[in-house]
């Protein structure tokens, strides 16, 4: 039986590892994109940008939780990419549905047209990643 305290380092290992590279990306070119935007031209769009710094937080956040090790972490990893997967499908919708809502675009806009639908496959990814290592952790503690 495995020690119940013991670092859990299964999350940032094999696809983890990419997963966070990819997070790490996302969350600087999402928060870069938004700040600047913010900064620059706050009048044309002020909730697009915010909400593109948001996912910017969101992708750093997550990347965090799977970068470190522990339950904690694990459970931060979880939230942050349930927020984005939830996040990227409603901004989508809106979108769609209400395209006035979001004069210029987010990270997000079109379900992550813009970034190649990274965004709305990456929450996705993460949940599985996640889900899949604690389970394979529950079974080693059995």
């Amino acid at each position: 039986m495995s020690d119940p305290t013991a670092p859990d380092k299964a999350l940032r290992a094999g696809p983890g590892r990419l997963l966070v590279a990819v997070y790490s990306v996302f969350a600087l070119a999402a928060t870069a994109r938004g700040t600047y935007q913010l900064a620059t031209r706050f009048d044309e769009a002020p909730a697009a940008y915010l909400l593109s710094v948001f996912a910017g937080a969101v992708y750093l956040v997550a990347a965090v939780g799977l970068a470190r090790a522990g339950r904690t972490s694990r459970r931060v990893a979880l939230v942050s990419c349930a927020v984005e997967a939830v996040g990227v499908v409603a901004v989508g919708a809106v979108g769609l549905l209400a395209p006035s809502l979001f004069p210029d675009d987010t990270v997000w806009s079109g379900f992550g047209a813009g970034y190649g639908y990274v965004p709305l496959v990456l929450p996705f990814l993460g949940l599985w990643w996640i889900l899949t290592v604690h389970r394979k952790d529950r079974v080693r503690a059995v």
